[in-house]
């Protein structure tokens, strides 16, 4: 779970994960829509994978990244545990 919350931390993340939310798209398609090298965005999504936040895919001669839907399901689930026990 901490390297769920390190990942999120980080605002290109964030938008990488709003972007993904759309469409697959590949490391070229996401790079697009931010104004740095594209080494770093394989950085911000190699953090992403060990967090398990995305998965790829290879169709062809590209990678396709997406959402792994289950691991937004169990950060939800521990929420709503935290909330329930603290009494919020």
């Amino acid at each position: 779970m901490n390297d769920v919350f390190k990942a999120l931390s980080d605002p290109t993340r964030r938008k990488i994960l709003d972007l993904l939310k759309e469409k697959d798209l590949t490391a070229g398609e996401i790079s697009e829509h931010f104004n740095m090298s594209k080494p770093s965005i394989s950085q911000h999504l190699k953090v992403l994978k060990g967090a398990q936040l995305v998965v790829d895919e290879k169709k062809g001669q590209y990678v396709f990244y997406s959402l792994n839907t289950t691991v937004f399901q169990d950060i939800i689930n521990w929420a709503f545990e935290f909330y329930g026990k603290g009494g919020c």
